[in-house]
């Protein structure tokens, strides 16, 4: 080849756009969000969102979990035009992903909750609400943008079961649709990161996450330019508010039971959704209770160690509960092809949580959205693949596209075994090919 015909292969491009639209550039997959917003955060503060409880096993798990998982693809079929519809209980979004909720939102990025429930209304997606947010029920509803999301919100049951019932009014009175009950948080879990770095509630920070703090001034001039940082649900000023961040854990509650559900069912009129690591028999008398569906979660690692990666309990918590019962799913999504395994497994959709912080902090809002559009990329892709065309078609082929080589390690098998076949299934109901 001559050194002309090799020059005309050589296109350099010099760099175009914003610092943050050329961040957002050479972000490709989700770990490249994460390590953006690794360089940007103070260490503690990137613990806080990337660490779990105790050991991290779950934490580890739940990502592994979904790698297990392996694709039997059918080939030579139509998917010119895949349909990537997901639905949540009776709405339809453009693809079955929803934003999980996290709590302290605007401790990553001064755009907080707004800029994460903004972009789920501009790619017609859910946006779950926390109670733990640092933007009110009423705040998030007046958000211009924000307003046109389809707005969940995650409910604690307190102690003080007055301000339980009131958060539960204040969601109704503000257009939330869905109310989702968190129900693994009897105690706080020990997130040994945050302890380490003195990143508790209240802080308490070491030397050296003060000293590593004031080595990220953008990120301070951010927050200082910012509205003060509490739980904006739940401070004093709030409607039935008056409890300080110094004494929010505390109301945790370890007595909460089934008739507290039972009561929240009565006070709440539209879809109730009950969030934690629910199997089989939990699933069946949250349904018997007039529970609208589940949200698999063992909230990313951060609550009780070793727990059962979620993406397990999807099928024979499906088996359990039928075909028109809502499955959601949490806690490890990374890929698109993870919500397709999801969806195959017999969930309607998953949420995710952690990659839109880091995306948040990687370019805001729209960093949001960026996510947002390279999950459907992968999505799309996976189907296509997978030689399905529809969100519909995936779920009911899935047995037929995975392919699980050591189902022994999943938690399908131990609740196989305690849950005999129902009269008239086969006797595999709860298996995968493999």
């Amino acid at each position: 080849m001559k050194i002309g015909d090799a020059l005309e292969l050589i296109s350099p491009r010099l760099p175009t756009g914003t610092l943050r639209q050329r961040r957002l550039g050479a972000c490709h997959t989700v770990q490249d969000l994460r390590a953006a917003a690794r360089r940007l955060l103070p260490a503690a503060v990137f613990d806080y969102v990337d660490g779990g409880a105790d050991q991290e096993l779950s934490l580890e798990a739940n990502s592994s979990a979904f790698e297990r998982y392996g694709y039997l693809p059918q080939v030579l079929r139509d998917v010119g035009s895949p349909d990537t519809t997901g639905s949540f209980l009776g709405r339809s979004a453009a693809m079955p992903l929803g934003f999980a909720p996290t709590g302290y939102t605007r401790m990553m990025h001064p755009q907080g909750e707004p800029a994460v429930a903004r972009a789920a209304a501009e790619h017609r997606i859910p946006y779950v609400l926390s109670t733990m947010a640092s933007t009110s029920l009423e705040d998030l509803a007046a958000v211009p943008g924000a307003d046109a999301a389809d707005r969940w919100f995650q409910l604690y049951v307190w102690k003080d079961r007055e301000l339980t019932r009131g958060l539960v009014s204040r969601a109704r009175s503000n257009g939330y649709r869905v109310l989702e009950v968190a129900v693994d948080t009897a105690v706080s879990g020990k997130r040994l990161r945050d302890v380490r770095n003195g990143l508790t509630i209240p802080p308490a920070l070491t030397l050296g996450s003060l000293l590593d703090i004031a080595s990220r001034p953008n990120y301070w001039m951010g927050m200082l330019r910012g509205e003060k940082l509490d739980f904006a649900n739940v401070r004093s000023d709030a409607p039935g508010g008056g409890h300080t961040i110094e004494g929010i854990s505390d109301q945790f509650d370890p007595t909460v039971s089934w008739e507290d559900l039972a009561r929240i069912r009565d006070d709440w009129d539209g879809p109730l959704v009950l969030k934690g690591p629910l199997g089989p028999e939990d699933a069946m008398r949250a349904r018997a209770l007039g529970v609208d569906g589940v949200h698999l979660s063992n909230h990313g690692g951060r609550q009780l160690d070793r727990t059962v990666a979620p993406v397990d309990l999807v099928s024979p918590v499906r088996s359990a509960v039928g075909d028109s019962f809502g499955i959601f799913v949490d806690s490890g999504v990374r890929h698109g092809s993870d919500i397709a395994t999801a969806i195959a497994l017999g969930a309607d959709a998953c949420f995710v949580g952690r990659p839109y912080l880091w995306a948040l902090v990687a370019g805001g809002e729209e960093g949001v959205g960026h996510l947002v559009r390279m999950l459907t990329e992968e999505f799309t892709r996976t189907m296509q693949l997978l030689g399905v065309g529809s969100v519909q078609e995936l779920r009911a082929r899935g047995p037929e596209l995975l392919h699980c080589p050591d189902p022994s390690r999943t938690a399908i098998s131990a609740v196989r075994s305690q849950h005999p076949a129902p009269e008239g299934k086969d006797p595999q109901w709860m298996s995968l090919n493999n």
